[in-house]
């Protein structure tokens, strides 16, 4: 057995199949399907565990655009600024960050140009941001 508590095993195996049946967990986690039941319903009480996704391939998709934004916001408009980021429609996932800058923002658009309109129209005209700096995905390599 791992030195690894259940909880991170099961995490580990959600976060590498996020549609794993409770028996594939049980057998990665090495645990039986009640306390993966367990485990999964006390972490999404927790908030831990705040939804399931699909991994998308950028160079894959047909009409649609990615960018990860680093996004700085004036330390006095932090609450409201972050919660106009989040109203935006386009904004698909927003992060704190401790890197180079204080937010990150997952944005798509139909193409390039529309998320450029989204970065220069929607996100840098919300009041207290200070700046966005995009990086536009190309493929998923892992």
């Amino acid at each position: 057995m791992s030195t690894e508590s259940t909880e991170d095993r099961i995490l580990a195996a959600l976060e590498e199949d996020a549609q794993a049946s409770y028996a594939d967990i049980a057998a990665r986690a090495d645990v039986s399907k009640p306390t993966v039941r367990k485990y999964i319903d006390k972490l999404e009480d927790e908030g831990v565990i705040v939804g399931y996704s699909a991994d998308v391939d950028p160079k894959k998709l047909s009409g649609q655009s990615i960018a990860l934004v680093g996004i700085d916001v004036a330390s006095e408009r932090y609450v409201e600024a972050t919660r106009d980021l989040k109203d935006l429609e386009a904004v698909h996932a927003l992060y704190t960050s401790s890197g180079d800058h204080m937010l990150m923002a997952e944005v798509r658009a139909a193409d390039g140009d529309a998320l450029g309109e989204v970065i220069s129209d929607g996100i840098h005209g919300i009041d207290g941001v200070t700046a966005a700096h995009p990086s536009f995905l190309q493929e998923r390599l892992k």
